[in-house]
């Protein structure tokens, strides 16, 4: 595993186990957020669920790439329906591109490990 692949790892782990333990805790924000596009805050705090398993698996993924891989593919899908979810609830654009940006370096992980 190269560098790069750990450290973009790390990265999405630690902004995907922050984010996933504030929809957890439902705090203030969150539960904002999970009103703003319509989401119950027990729905929240499964999305809150899964992020952090995807951080965990990022983690894991360090030692056993197809773990890593799966969580990359996981979080790929989480931001895409992050940007649906968002886009439907009569956001502009550009409030997606957090999702973008996260799916992007999840994507760029991905084919990291892909390439060997």
């Amino acid at each position: 595993m190269s560098t790069l692949t750990a450290v973009l790892a790390v990265l999405l782990a630690g902004v995907f186990l922050l984010l996933g333990a504030a929809k957890l805790a439902a705090v203030a924000a969150m539960r904002q957020a999970a009103a703003h596009v319509g989401m119950t805050t027990n729905r929240y705090r499964l999305l809150g669920a899964m992020e952090v398993a995807a951080a965990a698996g990022l983690l894991t993924g360090l030692r056993i790439p197809a773990l890593g891989a799966a969580a990359s593919t996981g979080l790929i899908l989480l931001m895409t329906g992050a940007v649906v979810v968002h886009l439907r609830a009569g956001d502009p654009a550009a409030r997606c591109l957090p999702a973008v940006v996260m799916g992007a370096l999840a994507a760029a992980h991905l084919a990291l490990l892909a390439g060997g």
